[in-house]
């Protein structure tokens, strides 16, 4: 169906007309000029991420349901990240003709199975036309106690730097389907030069089916933040690893004016990641440290968690937190010592 047949108000009706909220936070949803809502003894924490087709997604080879799942987790690992709880979020997009409403209702369903893994209310947003493809803006809104939120400045000398997970494999995912979609081109050509028709493509995704879910299925680690309460520790700063690793920690290192020193052999590398960056002739060590899309999350934690955080499952400890005088130092496996780069996604990476 195409959505001109619906209009605006008939596509919001279609999405929402079924969600019922979860928090009592939600006053109001869906349905009004703004969303209704009360936080009267928390602050509110509020994140927005912009994706758009091209630059952030390539529909060639995310499925619309897998997107609306990956464009939630994004914004909902970013409450994570302040040590908040999330509770609502608006969506809105832009859409070219191409699309028709079974292709936003996919998007949606998507959505919202992330949003109902950790509780989040789809309170609103908005819809509009676009000339250049899919435009999806998110916003997700949670709270936290005020002595509870977890910034990037508040890193001290000696702190250990810890990750949730292991990295690199998303990037690694990316690379594999990049791959995979260059071959496959490769033979529509050839087959347009020779007048035949393109044949059945299946593509090579043996073996490296967690590489796929890492960069498709992004899962945000509100796991890791509940794990870390029940053991009673408190990060001093913390984000999630959107960027790459390298660019994450020198924004905490900056912004709580310290150093660091991380070590080459303590980074978690699945064996996937190792495999796929052997392949490709690529140093599995750049791609942990600068690939991005991995949404882990990066925190320091005083050094008399030390047993603590041994104890937990998925938590691994790289490193420390150095005088600022001391630089940001990356020990390789062999004791040389380079200084850390931040190389990861930037705005200039895609001009």
């Amino acid at each position: 169906m195409e959505i001109a047949k619906l209009g605006e108000f008939g596509l919001i009706d279609r999405l929402t007309q079924d969600i019922k909220p979860q928090n009592t936070s939600t006053k109001y949803g869906v349905g009004d000029d703004c969303a209704v809502l009360h936080y009267p003894d928390s602050e509110v924490l509020v994140t927005t991420d912009m994706l758009m087709e091209g630059v952030h997604f390539d529909l060639t080879y995310i499925d619309l349901q897998h997107l609306g799942w990956k464009s939630a987790m994004v914004n909902i690992s970013d409450i994570f990240a302040m040590n908040g709880t999330p509770r609502q979020l608006t969506v809105s997009l832009a859409l070219s003709k191409r699309f028709t409403v079974e292709d936003v209702e996919q998007f949606y369903s998507g959505l919202r199975m992330a949003c109902d893994k950790w509780g989040v209310d789809i309170v609103g947003g908005d819809t509009t036309s676009s000339y250049t493809g899919l435009a999806i803006s998110i916003t997700c809104i949670g709270e936290a106690r005020k002595e509870d939120i977890v910034y990037r400045n508040g890193a001290k000398e000696t702190d250990l730097v810890c990750v949730s997970g292991d990295l690199g494999a998303a990037y690694m995912g990316l690379q594999l389907l990049e791959r995979e979609k260059s071959v496959y081109y490769q033979m529509v050509e050839e087959a347009k030069k020779k007048g035949k028709t393109v044949p059945d493509f299946q593509p090579d995704f043996a073996g490296k089916e967690y590489l796929l879910q890492r960069q498709l299925k992004t899962e945000a680690r509100g796991d890791i933040i509940k794990k870390l309460r029940e053991a009673g520790i408190r990060p001093t700063a913390m984000m999630d690893i959107s960027d790459g690793l390298s660019s994450e920690l020198m924004h905490i290192c900056k912004q709580s004016k310290v150093g660091c020193r991380i070590f080459e052999k303590q980074i978690p590398i699945d064996y996937q990641t190792a495999v796929m960056a052997e392949e490709l002739n690529m140093n599995v060590t750049t791609c942990a440290l600068n690939g991005g899309e991995d949404y882990e999350l990066l925190f320091t934690v005083p050094i008399g968690d030390h047993e603590k955080i041994e104890q937990l499952e998925d938590v691994k400890l790289i490193g420390h937190i150095t005088n600022a005088n001391l630089g940001h130092i990356l020990v390789t496996r062999d004791n040389q010592e380079f200084e850390l780069k931040a190389q990861g996604w930037t705005m200039e990476s895609v001009r």
